[in-house]
């Protein structure tokens, strides 16, 4: 038996009450053409209701019904393609499809505080062609570099004026291009943050190392990411930074 996913379920029924609520005005305007002079009683009632402004709203509540189904559809294909489980051998996997769904499970974190305003994001991608990887791995590590940078947005403006915050807007570019000739695709995560310095760079992939306060991070996220890219995929995670410039993670992955 094929199985209906909530959101499916709900969509569907929004379209069919639209189908079904498009019919009962049609009957109703029938109503109206053939008896014009309903009477005292009916006509009192049709005016204190407001027939047509509630019929006129109706409409628009289906609408918005039916952006948070497909809101709710978009967001549960995200978290399937994110969370997916990795078999013992690699598969073959698009790159920008894993992007774009740690992407969406991250947008409520994007969006504007009372703190700062909406970090921006803006996503430069190239033709990709599709690599042997454990996709579910790589999206972690998607995952694990943009958490740390929305991380760190969110401690600068804890500690900033928001109108400083503000003339600055905090963006995040995801960039990816396929390098043809060394035969790699690379996946760029630039932050414009407030970069860092030589020491810390020197230690940003020990385990036990974290720039974050007690309670916000342990300093595994990065190591495990260099273990998934480097020792997994047998590729390359770099990282530039300079203190006050903001943070370049690079990752290159082999397509053979």
């Amino acid at each position: 038996m094929k199985s209906i996913t909530l959101s499916a379920l709900s969509g569907g029924n929004v379209k069919e009450f639209h189908h079904a609520l498009q019919d009962v005005i049609s009957c109703l305007d029938g109503y109206r053409k053939t008896f014009p002079e309903p009477g005292g009683e009916l006509e009192e009632l049709l005016e204190e209701v407001d027939i047509d402004f509630v019929l006129k709203d109706l409409f628009k509540m289906l609408d918005s019904m039916q952006v948070g189904c497909d809101r709710i559809s978009s967001i549960s294909d995200s978290l399937r393609s994110f969370s997916r489980a990795d078999t013992e051998s690699k598969l073959k996997a698009d790159l920008h499809e894993g992007l774009d769904s740690t992407l969406l499970i991250l947008k409520y974190r994007l969006k504007a505080t009372s703190l700062r305003p909406e970090i921006e994001i803006i996503q430069d991608y190239g033709d990709l062609p599709k690599i042997d990887c454990f996709p579910g791995q790589l999206n972690q590590v998607f995952m694990n570099l943009l958490a740390n940078a929305i991380d760190m947005f969110d401690e600068i403006a804890e500690f900033t004026a928001y109108e400083s915050v503000l003339s600055t807007p905090q963006r995040i570019t995801v960039k990816t291009q396929f390098l043809e000739q060394e035969k790699v695709v690379e996946i760029a995560i630039v932050d414009n943050g407030k970069g860092m310095s030589e020491e810390v760079l020197a230690k940003i992939f020990d385990r036990q190392f974290t720039t974050k306060v007690v309670g916000k991070g342990t300093g595994l996220g990065l190591a495990i990411a260099q273990q998934i890219v480097i020792d997994t995929h047998g590729g390359e995670l770099k990282v530039q930074s300079e203190v006050s410039q903001g943070t370049e993670f690079r990752i290159r992955l082999p397509i053979d």
